[in-house]
């Protein structure tokens, strides 16, 4: 049989990135999303659901997202699910799950200019064609998180 594991993710930072470094000097940026959704009842009434995940980004995404996001900023993530247990200092088993960020894009408006492009979208990477990335670096295209023994997985 074969496997899939892929998630697409669109929502809002619920805290600012927190940057670090591992060992082999590989960057590793962690932040929560907030996905938002509202639907009506079968009785007429709007109800909201918020969902919040945790997302990894490893390499020079890391350091990008570190540099450009902020509490709050929307944010599409594209990545993989990543399962992690471990026993705690208590004796305790512990265990989470959280996204690992393959690629990203950025959402709304790019602050801080005036006369900007509205809610176009802000890529890290290339330019669409036709279209001029000015405003965010490009990433590497082989900037993907590592898959070294050095990172855990």
């Amino acid at each position: 049989m074969a496997n899939f594991n892929k998630v697409i993710l669109a929502g809002n930072l619920t805290r600012d990135p927190q940057l670090s470094y591992l060992p082999s000097n590989t960057a590793v940026c962690e932040f929560g999303l907030a996905i938002n959704r509202k639907w009506r009842s079968q009785n007429g009434e709007m109800k909201d659901e918020t969902c919040f995940v945790e997302i990894r980004a490893y390499g020079k995404p890391a350091e990008t997202l570190n540099q450009y996001m902020n509490k709050g900023k929307p944010l599409m993530v594209e990545g993989r699910l990543k399962y992690d247990q471990w026993e705690g200092k208590d004796g305790q088993k512990r265990s989470k799950l959280y996204v690992i960020a393959e690629n990203f894009q950025f959402l709304g408006a790019p602050s801080g200019g005036s006369g900007g492009r509205g809610g176009e979208r802000q890529t890290a990477g290339p330019a669409p064609r036709g279209q001029v990335a000015d405003e965010m670096p490009p990433m590497d295209e082989a900037a993907t998180a590592p898959t070294g023994e050095d990172i855990p997985f």
